[in-house]
């Protein structure tokens, strides 16, 4: 199953826009063809990553799905389309449609990568209600390192998982699911990031409206200003540098 990709002016990226029903569907299929399949998300972070590591853009290249999750990756890609809804039905960051995932048919085993111990828990038991009619399995992922992935990488093929949500955080857990997709079993392979914390409610989700206008920054800055200044004050910096140098490539 090929999805088709759109690009995203200015950015220099490809993305598959979905909102969560037409994720649901894809996922529908991706479990009952039983393969490897990897769902990624699209932010201003990735986008910086992407034009700056070369592994980074190899990898969400050969990604099934990329989804549009930040709001100026979002706004880039609707101006002057034609939507059948509202544009921001298409942003899907990952607390947005793991809460659908009781409705993939069948889906009988989830795999929760991540976090600290008590995190995970919680992660895992909310995802048990959320998606009763599967068995959801997990192991923290707080202090990696080799022995620690040889370790998850031991377990999940035990498990042997129809799904499994990593979050390790960017780059990290792409780097691991690069190096180690072909020796992992058949599942779909979700980078979820800092998703495990918030499901679990231990990381406090900015409010919806905050989301809807793009201002998802700011209730982070707020909450963990040492860890998101930068993100936010100095990596556009970052990505506009890159970018006029990959368009001064480009006349040349």
């Amino acid at each position: 199953m090929k999805l088709q990709r759109q690009q995203i002016p200015v950015l220099g990226v490809d993305a598959t826009p979905l909102d969560v029903a037409g994720l649901t569907e894809v996922l529908d299929k991706f479990v009952a063809d039983g393969g490897t399949r990897t769902v990624v998300g699209h932010n201003l972070h990735s986008v910086t990553l992407f034009h700056s590591e070369p592994e980074f853009r190899t990898f969400y290249e050969n990604s099934d799905v990329v989804l549009i999750d930040g709001a100026p990756v979002l706004w880039l890609w609707g101006r002057g389309r034609k939507l059948a809804g509202p544009v921001m039905d298409y942003r899907l960051g990952s607390t947005d449609w793991i809460p659908a995932l009781g409705q993939v048919s069948g889906l009988r085993r989830i795999a929760v990568v991540g976090a600290g111990p008590v995190a995970n828990a919680r992660a895992v038991a909310k995802l048990q209600a959320i998606a009763p009619a599967a068995s959801v399995s997990g192991m923290p992922g707080e202090g990696w390192d080799e022995e620690l992935e040889e370790e998850v990488t031991a377990w999940l093929a035990e498990q042997r998982p129809q799904l499994v949500l990593i979050g390790l955080g960017m780059p990290l857990q792409e780097k691991v699911l690069r190096r180690r997709l072909d020796s992992l079993p058949p599942a779909v392979y979700c980078a979820v990031g800092g998703a495990i914390e918030q499901i679990a409610g231990i990381q406090k989700l900015a409010p919806r409206w905050l989301g809807r206008l793009g201002l998802e920054w700011a209730w982070r800055l707020l909450l963990h200003p040492r860890r998101v200044a930068y993100r936010v004050f100095g990596e556009p910096w970052v990505l506009l540098g890159l970018l006029v140098r990959r368009r001064l490539r480009g006349q040349r």
